[in-house]
């Protein structure tokens, strides 16, 4: 299931770097971490749904790709947007 329309507004309102942010690293890691979340809450009630696993896993990857690369060019920016969405436990 997607993003409801005004959940994907405000996650991009609040992780936006600046007036028209639509795509920074920032705005698509809050964005994949919701949808990891709703995933993670649907595999709780439907254990055997492999092939949705498979896609929760290309999220993960897809997450950490962007959290590497933005640990490589600004650590300070990795390091605000993991305590903001508290990633990392």
């Amino acid at each position: 299931m997607p993003i409801v329309k005004e959940r994907k507004e405000d996650l991009i309102e609040n992780f936006k770097l600046h007036d028209r942010d639509t795509g920074s690293p920032e705005v698509q890691i809050a964005l994949l971490s919701e949808r990891i979340g709703y995933l993670t809450e649907h595999f709780k009630t439907h254990v055997k749904d492999h092939h949705s696993r498979r896609g929760l896993l290309r999220l993960v990857g897809r997450r950490r790709r962007l959290l590497d690369y933005l640990k490589v060019k600004e650590i300070n920016r990795y390091r605000n947007i993991i305590n903001r969405l508290g990633i990392r436990r």
